[in-house]
């Protein structure tokens, strides 16, 4: 039996039909399709039109992208004209006829907008080229060129980034910024070169220096363990020398090395045999180590704060262990410390009045909230709702899932 809507109908042949500002158009034929189906598909493509509309109008009041904006409202206004849809099409005509002044008052502004970035995009160049030529002024003053040159290279690559990011610049004004920019480099490097000459010269020096300071500590390994510290201020000597610049640095470093190498061995032999002496107190901590690791803070926290109270006394009376072992023994003694304030700041965060108080209320929160939504669920089923009882099912699972953690924490 054909079926007849206010702005639309389908008859038996399964032909649909529009109602279009008083005259009826042919928007299609779904012979496979039930009535109802070939109806609803056209008043569907009327919905997303209208979806389509409606974003229209919020994205023209939000003031987004004008470009994209009028694009948008073109290819409506073309879809619209003789759209294969059921439904108030003359209205959704008048809804996009009615935002093209907005959308030219978008497009003028983005235009405008347009102008004023090239300018920016301009300024940000100049501004550029003149700190490269700020730079080049001073490069026959004593600077440090490693960090001018970091700070002349920042910039090229700021100008290369705006290059990217920024709009398009006319081409014969970004040539006339490029080329002070780029004087400007070229001043820098011809005066870096030059300090670097000058600097040769100071390296020849620096490697005289070095070469004495290794003559002093081969001098010294005859000293033995005891040399270590004269050894140290000769390594600062050597840091405060600079570089010369040379392969020759690299030799002479290994050579200096070398002589500290041996000073820090016949050290660390002196220090074995120094730990010998500890061994022992290594013995007694490992073992109370052990005894404290042994500790069941679960069972009973305060005879474990008891018994950890005396290891930890007899810990510290153990005296020195060999070096290599101070830090193992010490987080091991620590790790079970922690493990015994942490269950006994559980224990109070368990027992707090307060920490129990926002529990409970969260609990009866979660259980109104439960019996609210099983209620609504009752109401769902009696209606023959099954999407919103599925939904209501849904969200039953979820707080009862939040229930079981709160009342388990």
């Amino acid at each position: 039996m054909p079926i007849n809507t206010e702005f639309g109908r389908v008859d038996d042949d399964h032909n649909v039909f529009v109602n279009d500002e008083g005259a009826e158009r042919k928007v299609g034929h779904q012979p496979e399709l039930s009535l109802e189906d070939a109806l609803a598909k056209y008043t569907k493509k009327f919905s997303e039109l209208a979806t389509e509309v409606r974003i229209l109008e919020q994205r023209v009041k939000a003031n987004a992208d004008a470009t994209s904006i009028a694009k948008a409202a073109k290819k409506l206004t073309g879809e619209l004209a003789d759209a294969a849809a059921v439904g108030d099409l003359s209205n959704l005509r008048k809804r996009v006829a009615a935002l093209t002044s907005n959308i030219e008052e978008l497009v003028t502004a983005k235009v405008e907008e347009t102008k004023q970035a090239v300018a920016d995009a301009i300024a940000k160049r100049e501004e550029i080229a003149a700190k490269a030529e700020a730079i080049a002024a001073k490069a026959g003053e004593k600077v440090n060129f490693k960090a001018v040159s970091a700070e002349l290279n920042a910039l090229f690559e700021q100008w290369q980034a705006l290059q990217k990011e920024s709009v398009k610049v006319p081409k014969n004004v970004a040539d006339q910024v490029w080329k002070r920019f780029s004087t400007a480099r070229t001043k820098f490097e011809s005066a870096k070169r030059g300090f670097f000459a000058a600097a040769d010269q100071e390296s020849k020096a620096i490697k005289a220096k070095k070469a004495q300071l290794v003559a002093e500590a081969e001098a010294l390994v005859a000293k033995g363990a005891e040399a270590a510290a004269d050894y140290r201020k000769l390594l600062d000597a050597w840091k405060n020398s600079g570089r010369s610049n040379s392969k020759a640095d690299d030799t002479l470093w290994t050579k200096f090395k070398a002589a500290g190498d041996a000073i820090y061995a016949l050290r660390g032999e002196a220090l074995a045999a120094e730990n010998e002496t500890f061994e022992a107190n290594l013995k007694v901590k490992l073992e109370l180590i052990a005894e404290a690791e042994k500790i069941d803070v679960a069972k009973d926290l305060a005879a474990a704060k008891q018994a950890m109270l005396a290891i930890s006394a007899k810990f510290e009376k153990a005296g020195k262990v060999p070096k290599d072992k101070i830090r193992a023994t010490e987080d091991r003694i620590r790790a079970v410390e922690s493990k015994i304030k942490a269950a006994e700041q559980e224990l109070w965060r368990k027992t707090d009045p307060a920490t129990i108080d926002r529990t409970n209320s969260v609990v009866n929160q979660l259980v109104d909230g439960i019996a609210k939504l099983e209620s609504e669920l009752e109401a769902a089923k009696t209606a023959g709702n099954s999407k919103k009882a599925d939904e209501i099912t849904a969200a039953i699972e979820t707080q009862t899932a939040w229930l079981k953690v709160v009342q388990n924490s």
